[in-house]
């Protein structure tokens, strides 16, 4: 796969608009934790090879468990994950697939009693600004490095 653009080349502050939105995440309500494995999820989601590569290399860096990564494909048949992230990465599916799903109201009613109104603002933040990162990816055909 040949790369067709490169986005941060040819217009880095529109593409660092992207980058800061995902970055702001340092400044969620949420776990770094988390908000890696959504990351990633979207990802897989979508896709996006350069991004799945980037998350799953700075999720391993966090300290994240290698068979959390490895089974993230299949959360919902893994006990590896606390109902508070199995609510953000069904949130995350909704949101990332909402032309498909239209965000279900049994994926909102799972996720919110466990995340207060800041944190559910900043977790379809986060997802919105990976979903549009992917897209950049996927369509300009970025590779892992």
């Amino acid at each position: 796969m040949t790369q067709r653009l490169d986005s941060y080349r040819a217009n880095r502050p529109s593409i660092e608009l992207l980058l800061r939105l995902d970055k702001r995440s340092d400044a969620y309500r949420l776990e770094h934790s988390l908000a890696d494995l959504v990351r990633l999820r979207v990802s897989q989601v979508n896709g996006c090879p350069y991004c799945i590569d980037l998350h799953t290399a700075r999720a391993r860096r966090a300290g994240e468990m290698a068979g959390r990564i490895d089974m993230l494909p299949a959360w919902r048949e893994s006990e590896l994950y606390t109902d508070r992230e199995r609510a953000a990465l069904a949130w995350a599916e909704a949101v990332t697939r909402v032309a498909e799903t239209g965000v279900p109201d049994d994926v909102w009613e799972a996720v919110r009693p466990l995340f207060s109104d800041r944190e559910l603002t900043d977790l379809t933040l986060l997802i919105s600004a990976i979903n549009g990162l992917n897209r950049f990816g996927i369509a300009f055909r970025r590779s892992p490095e």
